[in-house]
């Protein structure tokens, strides 16, 4: 009664649709083949106006951060002078010590 070794057979993954060739003898994977991948343009000429758009909002989005930079420096100045002037007010302390409250 001795069994042959069962001829590996082909399963097709139900999520991305890769075959696997199976050994049921050996309950191993012997090999596996990733499904083609599917084009998302099918045309040539929407690919580069979709190319054309992309470069588009980043060169947007580059003016938009360059902006930003350049008006960094006023906005920490504004942000300095005001810190200084609510500062100015305010008595000098000496600061409380851990060694202090014993």
């Amino acid at each position: 009664m001795v069994q042959e070794p069962a001829e590996p057979f082909e399963v097709v993954c139900p999520c991305c649709q890769a075959r696997l060739r199976v050994d049921a003898g050996m309950r191993a994977v012997l090999s596996h083949e990733l499904p083609p991948e599917e084009r998302t343009v099918k045309n040539l000429t929407e690919a580069v106006k979709g190319l054309h758009a992309e470069a588009a909002q980043r060169q947007a989005r580059f003016e938009e951060s360059m902006k930003l930079e350049k008006n960094k420096k006023d906005l920490l100045d504004r942000k300095f002078q005001d810190a200084l002037k609510r500062t100015k007010d305010m008595p000098i302390t000496k600061p409380i010590r851990d060694i202090d409250l014993d």
